[in-house]
């Protein structure tokens, strides 16, 4: 995906002498954000039920083979763990679709593509809304500020908050890839404490373990936290 790459470092968006008006960035958001639900939905061919049960089973969202919901939302947590981890010996399911897939080369199709398979796990504060559109964040444990758009989140989470949630970058901005968990030093401490063997890794280390997302979701959804909490896309909203 050599060409997908070189696209992203060349395009207009990444050039900070650029200026960029609030309506182009939505409209290229807007474009990249349907061409990752397509993918999303291509990649899901390539998952098992048995797969999608195991991680539910490990969320607490499932007992046996019977899945236990108080929302269907609460599914997108064992999807986004089926879709973008896997132990040590196996492939994950966005690298298998990623091989079989037949993209243009330095096609959108093929920059959101290599996005989604270099997403990335991270804990973020929302610093500030950015001039353009979207929020400046703050990678607490990697130490780096990001541009991150997502219309429901800068619509809806103020100044100071802070989440747990998987990002792609392909622009110089990143995107979600679909689950945020609001959280606070309580939950990851709690989370941490049911992977202890984590404290003895680094802090990127850590959040690039797949275990650590998978014990914030479990934390959070056993805390009902997510019951009380629902973002929307006004994107989706208008469809």
């Amino acid at each position: 995906m050599a060409a997908a790459v070189a696209l992203r470092e060349d395009h207009a968006f990444n050039d900070p002498a650029v200026a960029v008006s609030r309506d182009a960035v939505l409209a290229r958001y807007r474009h990249l954000r349907e061409i990752s639900k397509r993918h999303h939905s291509e990649v899901l061919k390539f998952l098992s039920k048995d797969a999608i049960l195991q991680h539910a089973r490990r969320l607490g969202l499932a007992h046996g083979k019977t899945l236990v919901l108080d929302d269907l939302d609460e599914l997108d947590y064992a999807f986004d763990l089926a879709i973008h981890t896997a132990p040590m010996d196996r492939s994950r399911a966005i690298d298998r679709y990623a091989r079989s897939a037949r993209l243009a080369p330095g096609s959108d199709e093929a920059l959101m593509l290599d996005a989604m398979c270099h997403a990335r796990f991270a804990v973020v504060s929302i610093v500030r809304r950015h001039e353009a559109a979207g929020l400046i964040v703050n990678d607490l444990f990697r130490q780096r500020e990001l541009w991150l758009v997502d219309i429901g989140l800068e619509s809806s989470v103020p100044d100071g908050s802070v989440l747990a949630t998987r990002l792609y970058q392909p622009e110089a901005f990143s995107m979600t890839a679909g689950v945020n968990v609001p959280v606070d030093l309580e939950l990851i401490t709690d989370a941490l404490d049911e992977v202890p063997q984590l404290l003895r890794k680094s802090h990127a280390a850590a959040l690039d373990d797949r275990r650590f997302a998978e014990a914030i979701y479990r934390v959070a959804l056993a805390s009902g936290v997510m019951q009380r909490i629902k973002f929307q896309d006004p994107f989706d909203e208008a469809k």
